[in-house]
């Protein structure tokens, strides 16, 4: 569905266009932080498109923004849907809660009504799960694989090792993968720590046939080269697979190459206090100009860099934070007028 939404998009966005400068006409007499959060990964997606159309966009988790209000009889944002070309979900079928339990009915069955909804509106899904018991393990495949979600078991929620369950992986593909349609299977490997070097990540990834790759953009702070690039794009059976670089645009994170020394004494006006259980991350005002620009739409931002070194695709991270906002205490919030 993506597609669809770039062409229409890509003549504005060179003629000049910019969407984030329209005003927002809501007759709702309050700030929406989900329009403001689908509107900001919609500028997100027209942006990749116009340097990559081929560029792969996924939102991870807050499946509720498919819809225009949230609520699962409202109806289908298609500005939203039509800008991914994935939506991801973690902890569907085990390990919301406690890893290697499944997850309630009534939670699993909520989130499967909104992933259904984005699925049957041209969106792939990609579900990674939490369990180690071999039994669970294969269940959970199972249930994504009877959804026709495309499934990823981890043994735990820090997703810093490559599983040893199951051998081969589940839904093996020995052909090349090009389209995000063709992944049958991926792999979340997207905390560094348990690698001394990147190398090692490098050659540890490259020795396995995972369909799609989901991973961060820098080890310990230093970007990958080109050859490790290069190398993490193909499986070991030679074939050709997707790279996913991750991007929190929902937080702010203080080891990041963005991040300012003075800015927790003297924090840009988007800043906004540390996020209660982490060590780096801080809520910002997704909604504004400042850290829009970090995130895309120049040189320096995340994104530009990126597409700039290769990758195939994004994979957004903090997409649920409008949560987060939504249950503040009302406050009168203005969207920048100029991004």
């Amino acid at each position: 569905m993506k597609r669809l939404f770039t062409a229409l998009l890509i003549p504005l966005v060179f003629g000049g266009c910019n969407f984030d400068e329209f005003p927002d006409f809501s007759t709702e007499g309050e700030f929406n932080y989900k329009r403001e959060m689908r509107g900001l990964v919609e500028s997100i997606s027209s942006y990749a498109s116009s340097l990559d159309s081929g560029f792969v966009v996924i939102a991870e988790d807050a499946p509720e923004l498919i819809t225009t209000t949230g609520r699962q009889s409202a109806q289908i944002d298609s500005d939203y849907v039509s800008a991914l070309d994935g939506v991801a979900q973690t902890g569907l079928f085990y390990g919301q809660i406690t890893v290697d339990q499944a997850t309630s009915a009534s939670e699993r069955n909520r989130l499967q009504a909104y992933l259904d909804l984005a699925q049957g509106n041209g969106a792939n899904i990609l579900v990674t799960d939490f369990a180690f018991t071999e039994a669970n393990i294969d269940n959970a495949y199972d249930l994504s694989d009877n959804a026709g979600y495309v499934g990823f078991v981890a043994e735990q929620k820090i997703l810093d090792t490559i599983p040893d369950f199951p051998v081969p992986i589940y839904n093996g593909n020995r052909f090349d993968v090009d389209r995000l349609s063709q992944a049958q299977n991926f792999l979340n490997l997207t905390n560094t720590g348990g690698y001394s070097t990147r190398q090692d990540l490098v050659n540890d990834v490259r020795n396995t046939d995972y369909d799609l790759i989901v991973m961060d953009f820098f080890f310990d702070g230093v970007a990958y080269t080109a050859d490790q690039i290069n190398d993490l794009k193909f499986k070991d059976n030679g074939r050709r697979r997707l790279l996913i670089a991750t991007m929190n645009v929902g937080y702010a994170e203080d080891n990041r190459y963005y991040w300012e020394s003075f800015w927790p004494t003297n924090p840009p006006e988007w800043l906004r206090d540390r996020v209660a259980g982490t060590d780096n991350a801080y809520y910002v005002d997704y909604w504004r100009k400042g850290w829009k620009d970090i995130l895309y739409g120049n040189d320096d931002s995340y994104l530009f860099r990126i597409i700039d070194a290769g990758f195939d695709g994004v994979y957004l991270k903090g997409v649920g934070v409008y949560d987060y906002f939504e249950n503040l205490e009302p406050v009168n919030e203005e969207s920048d007028s100029e991004g």
